[in-house]
């Protein structure tokens, strides 16, 4: 659910993490690991996103993880066998605060090879650098603050002031969401409105993802039947909404787990339509 809720935030709000990221309002589109010519490791936690003069490569992590060196480097010469004059950005973002020393790895070195990335922990990162920036808004509630629960009201006010009804609705389904890394529930609902967030495509997806292990147990239960039809249903409809959003196939294809072939059927019935 993290890598999905992320990703969507980085491919609907690419300028911003760019303008955080990268120090300039770029524009960036999705770099699908297909134009790499090999396949992606791990694809469910790799971000891509280029412009014509550098490209972007984004991993959020809840947990630690030993092969992060490895896949940045491996990826760096990957993008550079495609894209040699193209400079290239690598960020990891450690989403919950632990005390493994593998957060703190930000290099890669083997006999004669030596690469280095950047590791951001968000848990250290100064919350006003979050807040005023539409896309970085639901990050804020897992930066370095006293009291999250105020920060998480801060998130508030600022999205109910957004005129957007669309993106509204999606940053504050994005954000309850992360702000469950760290807070109850019950707090989370105190302050995000339940309403607003029903017309997001996220609050779709999570439904989704509920009616699939809803779907898993139902299997069991020998009730597959039925959950399944109501679980691809559903997905279509995300992906519909998404489209809507100008989500490229593939980004749809991942968020939602149905194939691009059946996310462009959906796209050409959309344009009939």
């Amino acid at each position: 659910m993290f890598d999905n809720i992320c990703k969507f935030i980085a491919e609907t709000f690419s300028t911003d993490l760019a303008t955080w990221l990268l120090g300039t309002p770029v524009e960036l589109t999705e770099l699908s690991p297909k134009e790499l010519s090999l396949e992606p490791i791990r694809a469910d936690a790799l971000i891509l996103l280029q412009s014509d003069e550098v490209v972007l490569h984004l991993e959020f992590q809840t947990q630690p993880d030993a092969s992060i060196p490895f896949r940045m480097a491996d990826y760096r010469l990957r993008v550079y066998r495609r894209f040699p004059q193209k400079r290239m950005r690598q960020v990891v973002i450690y989403l919950t605060e632990t005390k493994s020393e593998e957060v703190y790895k930000n290099t890669f070195n083997i006999d004669g090879l030596h690469h280095e990335f950047t590791v951001i922990r968000l848990w250290e990162q100064p919350t006003e650098v979050f807040l005023g920036t539409p896309g970085l808004l639901p990050f804020a509630v897992l930066s370095n603050t006293n009291n999250q629960t105020n920060t998480l009201q801060a998130v508030a006010d600022e999205i109910n002031n957004i005129s957007d009804r669309r993106m509204q609705s999606n940053l504050a389904a994005s954000t309850a969401v992360l702000a469950g890394l760290v807070l109850k529930q019950d707090v989370i609902q105190r302050l995000l409105r339940k309403d607003m967030m029903r017309e997001s495509v996220i609050y779709q997806l999570i439904k989704t993802e509920g009616l699939e292990e809803g779907r898993q147990a139902g299997r069991e239960e020998g009730k597959q039947e039925g959950k399944q039809e109501g679980s691809q249903e559903k997905a279509e409809q995300i992906a519909l909404n998404l489209l809507a959003e100008g989500m490229t196939i593939a980004a749809i294809a991942r968020i939602t787990g149905l194939s691009e072939e059946v996310v462009q059927q959906l796209q050409q019935q959309q344009g009939d339509s």
